[in-house]
């Protein structure tokens, strides 16, 4: 059985503890805008293109928030 729905933990916002969140939010981020790029560079703009830039960007946001919400 999954645990129960944590309502404050997943409605609230949960800024960086430490100078060592930070960097991880920034390295994600760098990475993924390094997959951004080679989107960008090799797909045609299309549809598919922006689905691809679209659901790179959810991955983003749930990454970063895995982090913020996991803090300690």
């Amino acid at each position: 059985m999954p645990p129960e729905y944590d309502i404050e933990k997943n409605m609230t916002n949960h800024p960086p503890v430490d100078d060592t969140v930070v960097a991880k939010f920034e390295y994600i981020r760098n990475h993924f805008k390094v997959t951004a790029q080679v989107i960008k560079d090799n797909c045609p703009v299309s549809r598919e293109q922006s689905l691809a830039f679209t659901n790179l960007e959810q991955a983003l946001m749930w990454a970063i928030a895995s982090i913020a919400r996991n803090q300690q």
